[in-house]
């Protein structure tokens, strides 16, 4: 650990309970609700979030605290893609962590 730069270890710190979800489809009535209301009856706090309609499409990306979240990852992932399909988008679900490391330059 002495090896790593001080500025990582409190970046790793700050996404230690993160996560980064992004929702995607054709834009109808209901889909912040539908997506919001899933994450906040597992507990997931909602720290960002931002959207934007681009033609007829939708688009979502959030950043959601899961430390008071009671159920696992791939649960959460689940009822969330789940919640996707009912309303008709795609939802995808990473780990902030990953999501950092993928787009580190």
């Amino acid at each position: 650990m002495d090896d790593i730069p001080f500025h990582e270890l409190e970046e790793e710190s700050t996404t230690e309970n993160k996560v980064v979800i992004t929702v995607v489809g054709k834009d109808r009535i209901g889909i912040i609700a539908a997506i919001t209301s899933c994450l906040a009856e597992r507990e997931v706090n909602i720290e960002d979030i931002t959207q934007k309609i681009l033609g007829e499409y939708f688009t979502m990306i959030l950043v959601g605290d899961i430390s008071q979240c009671p159920v696992s990852l791939a649960e959460l992932h689940r009822d969330l893609n789940h919640k996707g399909e009912e309303i008709g988008v795609k939802v995808y679900m990473q780990h902030a962590s990953i999501f950092r490391a993928m787009h580190r330059i």
